[in-house]
């Protein structure tokens, strides 16, 4: 991708928890379980690629510029699930969003939208878990204290990735950019900070198993929905 220019910030010196962990240990197992992961992933990439290019005008993947790890910014990869240029529009989705596409509807409640991070995974930009990468708009606001966010690998999930599963509904349909900043944003940041202090192995593997079973859990939502 072309630089893309990012304010300064200073320089985050202030204590992590398991700084070895964070740093090697944890980025070997990212990148091994990516691996493991890539053949299956692949396999159900596949038919995603050609729902998502059926289903509407535009390109297969979508990818967003994200405030990234040692504040640096990267592309991060989705399927696209809304019609293009979407983001143009306002930044945050909102419930019964009609930029959404048949096939995002169902991609974004089972998560599957988020399939070709193993890529960013693999290429050193994500881990599987820690803070979701947010827009530069809110990155570049950051306090000092939530300077530590963008010192630990963003996540594919994360604590608020899990606590705030259904912000759709949350934000609603009128205004949902100021509903979002209102509140959501305050506590995902609080929750993101607790990450980067806090951040363990047991930690790592409790998440990701609760990001599993909430998925499972909108997936028997969704069935029941249809019956």
């Amino acid at each position: 991708m072309g630089k893309t220019e990012m304010p300064k910030m200073p320089y985050w010196d202030g204590p992590l928890s398991h700084p070895f962990y964070s740093k090697v240990v944890k980025r070997i197992l990212d990148f091994l379980l990516a691996l493991i992961l890539l053949v299956p992933g692949l396999l159900m990439m596949i038919p995603l690629a050609i729902w998502v290019k059926v289903d509407s005008e535009g390109p297969v993947l979508y990818k967003a510029i994200r405030g990234g790890y040692h504040n640096q910014p990267f592309r991060i990869w989705k399927f696209r699930s809304m019609v293009v240029d979407a983001d143009k529009t306002g930044g945050c989705t909102a419930k019964n969003d009609a930029r959404v596409t048949r096939a995002g509807k169902v991609m974004r409640r089972l998560k599957l939208d988020e399939l070709p991070q193993l890529f960013n995974i693999l290429k050193g930009d994500m881990s599987f878990v820690g803070p979701r990468p947010e827009l530069l708009l809110y990155t570049e606001q950051y306090t000092e204290e939530q300077q530590c966010i963008l010192w630990v690998r963003p996540g594919v999930t994360d604590r608020s990735s899990i606590v705030y599963i259904a912000q759709d509904e949350i934000v609603g349909e009128e205004d949902p950019v100021a509903n979002f900043e209102k509140l959501i944003l305050p506590e995902k940041n609080r929750l993101r900070v607790e990450y980067a202090k806090t951040q363990s192995f047991p930690l790592d593997c409790r998440l990701m198993l609760e990001t599993i079973k909430g998925v499972f859990g909108k997936a028997e939502d969704m069935a029941r929905e249809r019956r």
